[in-house]
């Protein structure tokens, strides 16, 4: 089988590319992996080396949820119908909305790993206000879900959030992402810290939460957008060098992998904030580190985590400090989490599970012919 898989590199999105395509070459199908956004660097194609069976095709191609992505859509659609034509896979894998209207005879999987419309509601609590561009935009979402063979969503909550802005699909199915476990170290001993993925400015990642009160623990938060300059009143690890010194938080730039997976592997909590997640993939992995998690108490976490996580008040930052004082004065029940959080993820959100779930899909898309005319 050969699989033609879309995908941007400007978001997560990417991490559940690697995961994909490498997947499905390794089970023996054929990927052609084409990206938008922009050229990736080195470091961020190093996954594809020794992977025969895969060809990538990489575009500076715009993103529809850009303003300037109108301008482009036109032109990535037209190069990736004449792909389609050249190529001729039995599959499309296409992990932006607005493709899943391209007019070739060929089954269309489009994921919503996320979009504008969906975002603003939940960081905001309301419809964006409406403008030319926008509309634009909501329409040729709406068209591409109306038009693909499936529309695949990482959660439930994400499938109903879809459906009540857009539309509902012809055929859906909810696929949970996944991480290979192999890629994380459970066992290694852990240190009293807090870990967050997040960029500090960032409304819907919202680590900010950690800033606003003093915790009893280091707290470190990966990605953020200002450091501030100072030492820790009680350090977290050698290699974290920028702190605000009075609420003992730690922030640090992008992570290689290396240095992400150290920080999951010593971090005996992990701070899930994020105001709006169709799927949080930096908690699945804290998870697979056996880092107890403490999220956000919405819709999305609660249905991905279940009892395997605690939850804080919704968007309450004393709430998440009162967890995060919990589990630091109960060290059995922060392992008590760290094990559960360990064991949800070995059960729900592998790579092995995810790829599984995507092969039956294609085998039911090509066996039902469920390609539009």
């Amino acid at each position: 089988m050969h699989v033609l898989v879309t995908a941007d590199t400007l978001s997560g999105t990417w991490t559940y590319t690697r995961e994909l395509v490498s997947g499905l070459v390794s089970r023996g199908l054929r990927v052609t992996l084409v990206s938008f956004g922009e050229i990736p660097l080195p470091p961020q194609t190093l996954w594809m080396e020794n992977l025969h069976g895969l060809e990538y095709r990489p575009t500076a191609f715009r993103l529809d949820w850009m303003e300037e992505g109108q301008q482009d859509l036109k032109d990535s659609s037209a190069y990736l119908t004449a792909l389609v034509k050249e190529l001729k896979p039995d599959v499309l894998h296409l992990n932006q909305l607005c493709y899943g209207g391209l007019p070739v005879p060929v089954p269309r999987v489009v994921v919503a790993h996320g979009d504008l419309i969906t975002w603003w509601r939940a960081v905001h609590g309301r419809e964006p206000r409406q403008d030319r561009w926008l509309q634009w935009y909501r329409e040729v979402v709406t068209r591409g879900l109306a038009m693909a063979s499936v529309a695949v969503a990482p959660s439930i909550w994400m499938r109903d959030t879809v459906r009540d802005c857009y539309t509902r699909s012809q055929h859906e199915a909810v696929i949970y992402n996944g991480r290979n476990p192999i890629f994380f170290n459970p066992y290694v001993g852990k240190d009293d810290s807090v870990l967050a993925v997040g960029r500090l400015l960032d409304a819907g990642k919202q680590v900010s939460l950690l800033t606003q009160y003093t915790h009893p623990l280091p707290v470190c938060i990966v990605g953020s957008d200002t450091p501030v300059h100072g030492s820790a009143r009680i350090p977290i690890r050698a290699d974290v060098k920028l702190s605000i010194n009075e609420m003992n938080v730690a922030l640090k730039g992008p992570q290689t992998e290396a240095q992400l997976r150290t920080l999951y592997s010593r971090a005996s909590i992990y701070a899930a904030t994020s105001r709006y997640e169709p799927f949080d993939m930096a908690a699945v992995e804290a998870a697979f580190s056996r880092c107890a998690i403490v999220a956000n108490d919405i819709p999305a976490f609660r249905e991905i985590w279940g009892d395997a996580a605690l939850y804080f008040r919704e968007n309450d930052a004393a709430s998440l400090a009162s967890a995060i004082r919990r589990l630091s004065d109960q060290r059995d029940l922060c392992r008590t989490y760290g094990n559960r959080a360990y064991q949800r993820a070995r059960e729900c959100f592998t790579s092995k599970r995810m790829i599984d779930q995507y092969l039956e899909l294609y085998g039911n898309m090509l066996q039902a012919k469920w390609a539009a005319a």
